[in-house]
């Protein structure tokens, strides 16, 4: 049995297959997800799993260099953004601010989509993967 690291065989699964610039996403319960795009669904009711509970794991197993969040949420969801800037506060991470229906694009280009129960306004995120060495 897995000691650490994610034990939702299928974000394990993605993550372990990700290269440099691969990019996965977490949204919230309301988030379209393309069809051709894996779905990762953790949804059990409005609320559980939280967004911020999801990333934190995610981000723990994964090296990240760049994420991507909707522009809106600066003003529609500003507990939100703090916390993901408090995350990755001391890491050189970029962060790309685009509007919500292009981050919705973007995630056409994801290995997979991770759907939480979140269901506070623009709890979205892409993450781009970092390279672990050199």
């Amino acid at each position: 049995m897995k000691k650490q690291g994610v034990l939702n065989s299928d974000i394990s699964r993605v993550l372990s297959y990700m290269g440099h610039t691969d990019r996965i996403a977490i949204g919230d319960c309301g988030l379209p997800i393309p069809d051709e795009v894996e779905r990762i669904d953790l949804a059990l009711k409005f609320g559980v799993p939280a967004f911020m509970d999801v990333l934190r794991v995610v981000t723990e197993d994964m090296k990240v260099e760049k994420i991507v969040l909707a522009e809106e949420i600066k003003d529609q969801n500003e507990a939100v953004l703090r916390q993901i800037k408090e995350l990755f506060e001391g890491q050189e991470i970029e962060i790309e601010f685009v509007s919500h229906a292009e981050l919705k694009k973007q995630t056409k280009e994801c290995k997979a989509v991770i759907r939480t129960g979140e269901t506070t306004p623009y709890a979205n995120i892409i993450l781009q993967s970092g390279c672990i060495f050199g």
